[in-house]
């Protein structure tokens, strides 16, 4: 498959290898990996950009040219990498710092298997009692004819090259919402524009969550209930919103929390029956406020939810107790709602700097 970056990936092997980049590509699984993990560099700032998975390989590459192989010594009778300067190194690239351990250990070989099942190597090899970690050069080694390239460098420079075009677009991104803050009173319908185009169906999960966020964040901060323990004690206290964890974390089902009511909010993409009762059982069945990437009416996607619950359980009663714990289903139309609410507020700087501050976290970018 080709995209954009593909051709940066050819370029730099032209760079390297000359009449032989070509076929270099087509019989090394290693970079057609490395293509693959590679295609977000033509979506978008924000679209997935898969880090772990590149930067395992990444690190385990950079420690093989460090120690100076191919060209000294048998790197079969290496000791292997550290396990503990593999992961800080990880987390010191850009976009790392928040990297865990699961790209090292199993989900780099796990992937790559799956895009190449026939290949008889993994890439990454490792020592359980030792905690030492291998690349496998037989992935680096690529013989054509009767001559053996080595692609260590050039693996290095594809990946830093990938890491430059999405610093770069992030770049841009984090400079247009920050543009957008100096815009509201100049320009508020750029910014309106520039906020609603970041809540469409296509747009990338991530984003969606971090704007949706921003907007509830700000819509429910305005509001707030009286309670108290005792009549006496009542008092006045306003609803803010929580964001629990990263996207598309393994958090329990929980995205947002709204203190003091203490409602559960959890963004989905799509209407798959199974992951919303997934997301209910996580929480033993706690009442749940469903966002919905969609344009589709909150009636109609309940309706869609109730359909799909039917055909899996036969039972009314475990349909009608599922369907109970769906509090509120929130789409497209009443982010939209919601936002021009917050924009009659005055309060359209909030939402921009929220995206701005969570963006940032998302996406591991720290300022130099």
């Amino acid at each position: 498959m080709e995209h954009q970056f593909t051709a940066t990936i050819l370029s730099l092997l032209r760079e390297e290898f000359g009449e032989h980049a070509d076929e270099l590509y087509q019989y090394s699984e290693l970079l057609r990996y490395l293509n693959e993990k590679t295609r977000s560099a033509s979506r978008g700032s924000t679209s997935r950009s898969s880090f772990g998975n590149l930067y395992a390989i990444y690190v385990l590459v950079e420690d093989y040219v460090k120690q100076g192989f191919p060209m000294d010594g048998d790197y079969s009778e290496y000791e292997g990498a550290r396990f503990s300067d593999l992961f800080k190194r990880q987390r010191e690239l850009p976009f790392g710092s928040k990297l865990q351990n699961h790209a090292l250990n199993h989900r780099a070989n796990q992937e790559f298997a799956r895009f190449f099942p026939t290949c008889e190597y993994q890439p990454i090899m490792r020592e359980v009692e030792t905690r030492r970690y291998w690349i496998n050069e037989n992935l680096l080694n690529v013989t054509i004819g009767e001559q053996t390239f080595n692609l260590a460098p050039t693996v290095i420079k594809i990946i830093d090259a990938y890491i430059g075009t999405k610093r770069s677009a992030f770049e841009d991104f984090i400079k247009d919402c920050e543009r957008m803050v100096s815009l509201q009173e100049s320009n508020p319908d750029e910014v309106r524009d520039f906020i609603r185009g970041r809540l469409e169906a296509n747009v990338d999960a991530r984003v969606f969550e971090i704007v949706s966020y921003a907007i509830l964040k700000t819509f429910y901060g305005s509001q707030s209930i009286f309670w108290g323990w005792t009549i006496d004690e009542v008092r006045e206290e306003g609803l803010v919103l929580y964001k629990t964890g990263r996207t598309n974390a393994n958090d329990g089902g929980i995205d947002f929390v709204m203190r003091p009511l203490g409602r559960f909010f959890q963004v989905n993409e799509t209407v798959d029956v199974k992951k919303y009762f997934l997301d209910i059982d996580k929480i033993q069945r706690f009442p749940l406020t469903f966002v919905v990437k969609s344009t589709d009416s909150s009636e109609t996607l309940r309706k869609r939810i109730e359909v799909g619950a039917r055909r899996l359980y036969s039972v009314s009663r475990i349909v009608s107790r599922y369907m109970d714990c769906i509090e509120e289903i929130i789409n497209i139309d009443i982010l939209l709602d919601r936002f021009e609410q917050v924009l009659a507020d005055g309060k359209l700087g909030s939402v921009i700097a929220e995206i701005v501050l969570q963006s940032k976290v998302e996406f591991n970018y720290e300022e130099e």
